[in-house]
């Protein structure tokens, strides 16, 4: 019986940019940082979230086509992809917080059925949903 999911790959355009987006808009820590062949393997979490990793993976042609990876690419830079939803204890004040860091919003905290939900890009062009559930 499968008891909890323990990593997450999330596609990045550039791990060195990603990390500094992860680590120092988002607060997150950096878990693992190692060379792994051509690449490295980088894993970043939420401070209030041990025992589960996000690993930061590039795109490269090693692990996909040329074609499949110029794809992924290109998606990921349209904002196709949303890959999650963050909680926290007050959003405005992280909602805030984070856009004087930089952190381009799509959506501001707006009040939903489930409780105030804004929206967020990361570097590379994922969004995610930042919300205090109710």
């Amino acid at each position: 019986m499968i008891t909890k999911m323990t990593h997450v790959s999330l596609y990045v355009l550039d791990q060195n940019s990603a990390y500094d987006f992860y680590t120092n808009k988002l607060g997150f820590k950096v878990i693992t940082d190692v060379p792994m062949g051509k690449d490295r393997w980088l894993t970043v979490s939420p401070p209030e979230q041990p025992g589960f990793e996000i690993t930061l993976t590039p795109i490269t042609t090693h692990m996909f086509s040329k074609e499949a990876a110029e794809t992924m690419k290109d998606l990921i830079t349209k904002g196709t992809f949303g890959v999650g939803l963050f909680t926290c204890s007050n959003i405005f004040a992280t909602y805030e917080e984070l856009k004087a860091k930089g952190v381009e919003f799509t959506k501001a905290p707006k009040k939903e059925f489930y409780g105030t939900e804004a929206i967020f890009k990361d570097d590379s062009g994922n969004w995610f949903s930042l919300a205090k559930l109710d």
